[in-house]
């Protein structure tokens, strides 16, 4: 299995620490509000990796934490509001409240675009105590200074700073007025620590060696990681939007702690975007999977769309995408229906492992999903392969596409009473003579029968009410 590394900008084989178990951390949601679909997409690619891991034979622990403090508006700067305060106050409402609402929220989504749950899913404030004993030896390492009352890492002193993504704080604000930290040494250094000194009127607060205050957000990642999968780890997820500098600073505190490489495999998913940019909340975006839902889409549409896009390219979303991912997800469900009528006993066995292994290799070649459907599809359209042989193809793809494709069942035969196929052909008259009126009555009267009728293009369809 090849994936692409980010830190060494080259695709390389997955080789487990311990040859057998592939230990992934990915981060997790900031619980403060509803996960958009540009969100999501970052939790469909992570699940597709840990699915195909899977199917390569690899054991799996995986584990995604849960923010519920410390993340600001501005983690570059290390200013702005504490995300989940800043929602607690608009909702009138305690943190803790508005973390608990929004973290069943997000597992609800996750449960209907069909993303497995990971193994871990470790809480920011569960693990306060064990992140001032981190920061704590970071200091006594001396990593880490005290300035103005907050707790500060000096990535002076961490000579492989910058080595993931190329850039510092300085680079990305250059020429750009921005708000300066006094207190730092270094514009590029981030807090550990703060404390009231920074923000007077934090709602959660913990005392610490260093005064009552709260954790900083990239600290949170490395111990609740280190906490649950160790100090060596084969795979760290994220979006792209957490490269900078939330991995990079990840990475500094952890190995300056351990004195030790701390990740082998960095991966990160790109944006879906709107033609006109990337896609925000900060910008109003308000697109979720329950806005998608109310225009009729099934979280299932949204996945098939994600699926045809490689986990490293830009996504566009637009509703006509969608409706095209709709109509070519449902156009496989109806072709599924046909195939399990069929149910013919006889196989290919040969040809059907050949679709199988080369399904399976797209995936195992850093996740190139589009090339693995493309491969689905093209088993579906062989006249050399049984239905009993494509409906195999389906399942292997399910273990890793997740659509609900081995779910759906055989419509039943509908049973249509003798007076209402009168009505029927009564109707199909009345349309042809263009005699709409009468067409509605009929319709309506048929209803009245507990069946429905729609107009397609191949004539009238009935359905039970």
């Amino acid at each position: 299995m090849q994936l692409y590394n980010t830190m060494t900008r080259k695709t390389e084989e997955l080789q487990p620490m311990d040859g057998k178990t592939v230990k992934m951390y990915c981060c997790g949601p900031t619980v403060y509000s509803d996960a958009h679909i540009g969100n999501l997409r970052s939790y469909i690619f992570e699940d597709i990796l840990h699915k195909t891991i899977e199917l390569a034979g690899f054991d799996l622990k995986h584990v995604m934490n849960i923010t519920d403090v410390g993340h600001l508006t501005n983690d570059e700067l290390d200013t702005g509001e504490d995300k989940m305060v800043k929602a607690a106050k608009a909702a009138k409402t305690t943190v803790l409240d508005i973390a608990k609402m929004y973290e069943e929220k997000f597992f609800n989504d996750c449960k209907k675009l069909r993303i497995e749950r990971p193994f871990k899913t470790p809480r920011a404030t569960e693990y306060v105590g064990k992140m001032i004993a981190f920061a704590k030896a970071l200091e006594e390492k001396g990593y880490a200074y005290l300035s103005g009352g907050n707790l500060y890492f000096d990535t002076s002193k961490f000579k492989r700073y910058g080595l993931l993504s190329g850039q510092k704080i300085e680079d990305r604000n250059h020429g750009e007025r921005v708000e300066v930290d006094e207190n730092k040494k270094n514009q590029s250094d981030f807090v550990l620590w703060f404390t009231q000194s920074k923000f007077e009127d934090h709602a959660l607060k913990w005392n610490s060696p260093w005064g009552e205050g709260y954790p900083g957000w990239h600290l949170e990642c490395s111990v609740m990681s280190m906490d649950t999968l160790g100090e060596e780890i084969d795979i760290h997820c994220g979006g792209v939007d957490n490269l900078f500098p939330h991995h990079e600073n990840e990475i500094a505190q952890s190995e300056a702690y351990t004195g030790k490489k701390w990740v082998n495999f960095w991966l990160h998913g790109e944006h879906l975007n709107l033609k006109e940019g990337k896609m925000s909340k900060s910008k109003g975006h308000k697109f979720t999977v329950s806005s998608l839902e109310e225009k009729g889409y099934l979280p299932e549409h949204y996945r098939y769309l994600c699926l045809t896009a490689h986990y490293r390219t830009q996504l566009i979303f637009s509703y006509e995408n969608l409706d095209s991912a709709k109509n070519t997800y449902n156009n496989l469900v109806k072709k599924i229906k046909e195939l399990k009528k069929e149910a013919s006993k006889d196989s290919n066995s040969e040809l059907l492992d050949i679709y199988i292994l080369k399904f399976n290799n797209y995936l195992f070649d850093d996740l190139n999903s589009p090339r693995a459907l493309a491969t689905m599809w093209e088993a579906l359209k062989d006249a050399e392969l049984s239905a009993k042989d494509k409906l195999s193809v389906i399942s292997n793809a399910e273990k890793v596409f997740s659509l609900g494709l081995t779910e759906i069942e055989v419509d039943e035969a509908l049973e249509i009473p003798e007076d209402v196929q009168v009505m029927l052909d009564q109707r199909q008259e009345a349309r042809a003579n263009k005699d709409w009126v009468k067409s509605d009555e009929i319709r309506d009267h048929i209803a009245s029968m507990g069946f429905a009728v729609k107009d397609t293009k191949d004539g009238q369809e009935l359905s039970k009410i």
